[in-house]
């Protein structure tokens, strides 16, 4: 199979999703590589460590390839993995949720060096981010990243637009205060 992965063209999109969607394993290979980076960097936003990252990232996959099987997808294919791959992560929330609301989340057990706020590099971000509790980090996300009202926060998780809003509030006074705590 690496080998035709190897020899196939896949500069065209739409030969590429074609072939994923007639289970074609070295195009989903393929398919998987070229996004893997992009997919990951959506699914750590929403999960607490890389190793859920990758189950969220792995399970959308799966759902990609399968609905390309159904739909006719060609324009606007990167938006359309970004939007699965933010509905894996809810999902994953939802089916976790009891896991995730008895966690105590404590600054102390990360090692985050003591140096100024321009010397912040992504991995102090996510570790710091990482330490607000998994609902408001998941509100902070779909409202501040991903542009979603609360209105369609509250539906999307099963919450009231209030609950959405106080989340959204707690989310940002949690990360003020683990940066200051921090730096």
């Amino acid at each position: 199979m690496l080998s035709k992965l190897r020899t196939k063209n896949y500069n065209n999109t739409e030969i590429l999703l074609k072939d994923c969607s007639l289970g074609k394993e070295c195009a989903q290979e393929y398919l998987y590589k070229q996004y893997y980076g992009y997919g990951m960097s959506i699914s750590m936003r929403y999960s607490s460590s890389t190793e859920n990252a990758v189950e969220i990232l792995n399970d959308s996959f799966i759902k990609i390839f399968n609905s390309l099987k159904k739909n006719n997808i060609h324009e606007n294919f990167k938006a359309w993995i970004r939007r699965i791959i933010i509905n894996t992560a809810v999902d994953h929330y939802r089916k976790n949720k009891k896991y995730y609301e008895n966690i105590n989340f404590n600054a102390d057990n990360y090692d985050v060096p003591d140096s100024g706020i321009d010397d912040l590099c992504a991995e102090d971000l996510i570790k710091i981010f990482n330490e607000i509790p998994s609902i408001q980090r998941l509100t902070f996300n779909l409202f501040e990243i991903e542009g979603y009202s609360h209105e369609e926060i509250s539906k999307k998780l099963g919450i009231s637009e209030g609950t959405s809003r106080s989340n959204l509030s707690r989310a940002k006074s949690k990360l003020r205060q683990l940066i200051k705590t921090h730096y």
